[in-house]
């Protein structure tokens, strides 16, 4: 189908009709527009794509090693799932991505800005009877940020969620998953933060001590920080503005306000942390980006990373939010782990490398592909990596494919090796040389060279 720039309805001339639109839209002939991503989005395009596929790897491995259970949510979910999230930040107020939905009701859906709500709007409609429930996950969120180093408004996130426990010691657990998790991957520049935001017991008497202070000072605080404050005094806390920092830095502490049972509980997470060895700093101001956090709060920070935009991770208690979402009261704990920021300190930890992908043969194939084509199925079958020549190419072209490709070893195949049955191995590194074996004996003679 061609179709021709125009205004108005875009005309399909196969069917006869107008597919309407409600905005006006410019097309061209086919072959005529060069799109680009949009954005904020991007292509993540192999090794970066291997090297990411092998972090979630990483994280799964850690996860089943800990009886997490892999759970996949759905991208979109209904609005009212992420306004629990918090209507007062900026993930609702200017970040998520929400449309009507097509449907008769005219549905206001959204993609995930975050999973956790995702999580437990699923734990809420299927009650799991097991308890606790421990699930982990990967994915991609949306967020319509301003794009930066290691932020994008497509990004992914790996996560762990357990629901129907409030021990101390899940607490504790969930901190030490994240922190082996770096450490599997080679990072060692990590500080773990550590707070507790109370909950309903003292919440009350602190907010109204905050708010009290914030608006003796509100003319010193931002226009930004105004606005928030009048929406929640607890999210000024969280302004990274440069003219709000000394005002945070005199504001009262949460955990000058913790009960009685609330400070026993935080001293036991923080004595669970020690009995593992696992270092942390009390950071009294660390509240997070959303509401729906109770006690334990943490982040993961990675010194490597030199910008102020330096957590990799972070979560916290959410003892709310099952039955904000229509459950029954059930307290929850989690986080989740920023894949492309965790990658950014990896490289500047120098860690974790991308996987070479390289092949472990070349297949060179002078008689027009098909023995090629068989070799490779058959070597694959057996699990040796192998790629091959295309489109009939010489034998020099070929070779040089082979060398960039980085093969230990090249496979050729002429008419004489049909003739005769056999494949010419050619070793590529060293000077080894190459030689003649039966293809009968070329299975048995490339495993036995991964072996050794």
């Amino acid at each position: 189908m061609v179709c021709f720039r125009r205004y108005g309805p875009v005309f399909d001339h196969r069917f006869g009709r107008a597919a309407a639109r409600a905005t006006a839209v410019a097309f061209t002939a086919v072959g005529k527009e060069k799109f680009r991503a949009l954005k904020g989005m991007r292509d993540v395009m192999s090794p970066d794509s291997e090297r990411h596929r092998a972090l979630v790897d990483v994280f799964a491995e850690e996860a089943r090693l800990a009886g997490y259970g892999h759970i996949m949510s759905p991208i979109v979910e209904e609005l009212g799932v992420f306004l629990r999230v918090g209507e007062s930040t900026d993930v609702v107020t200017k970040e998520m991505y929400d449309f009507e939905d097509k449907d008769k009701d005219r549905t206001r859906i959204a993609l995930r800005p975050e999973l956790t709500a995702s999580v437990v709007r699923a734990f809420v409609q299927h009650n799991p009877q097991d308890l606790p429930w421990k699930v982990w996950y990967e994915g991609p969120q949306f967020r319509r940020e301003r794009p930066q180093a290691g932020r994008y408004r497509q990004f992914s996130q790996v996560g762990i969620e357990v629901l129907g426990s409030s021990d101390a010691t899940i607490d504790v657990e969930v901190i030490a998953l994240g922190w082996r998790f770096y450490e599997r991957l080679g990072m060692d520049q990590v500080t773990l933060l550590l707070n507790s935001l109370g909950d309903e017991s003292c919440r009350p008497q602190y907010f109204a001590a905050l708010e009290e202070y914030l608006r003796d000072r509100v003319g010193e605080l931002s226009e930004g920080s105004q606005q928030t404050l009048e929406k929640n005094p607890l999210r000024v806390l969280d302004s990274k503005r440069r003219e709000d920092q000394s005002i945070i830095a005199e504001a009262p502490l949460m955990v000058d306000f913790l009960t009685e049972e609330t400070a026993e509980h935080f001293a036991a997470v923080r004595d669970g942390l020690e009995a593992l060895e696992i270092p942390y700093e009390i950071s009294p101001r660390l509240v997070r980006g959303l509401d729906y956090y109770t006690r334990t709060t943490f982040e993961f920070a990675s010194t490597a990373l030199e910008n102020a935009q330096n957590a990799v991770g972070g979560g916290g208690r959410y003892d709310g939010l099952a039955e904000s979402l229509g459950g029954k009261p059930t307290p929850g704990i989690g986080f989740a782990l920023g894949v492309d920021r965790i990658l950014l300190a990896c490289d500047a930890e120098e860690t974790f490398a991308a996987p070479t992908g390289e092949p472990d043969v070349f297949i060179v194939d002078l008689t027009g592909g098909k023995e090629a084509t068989v070799i490779a199925d058959q070597l694959r079958t057996a699990g040796i990596a192998a790629q091959r020549g295309f489109d009939g190419r010489s034998m020099k072209a070929q070779m040089k494919i082979a060398d960039r490709s980085n093969a230990p070893v090249a496979l050729i195949i002429g008419e004489d090796e049909v003739e005769n049955n056999v494949v010419t191995v050619r070793d590529m590194v060293g000077d080894a040389g190459q030689t003649q074996i039966a293809r009968s004996d070329l299975l048995t003679e490339l495993l036995g060279r991964q072996d050794r």
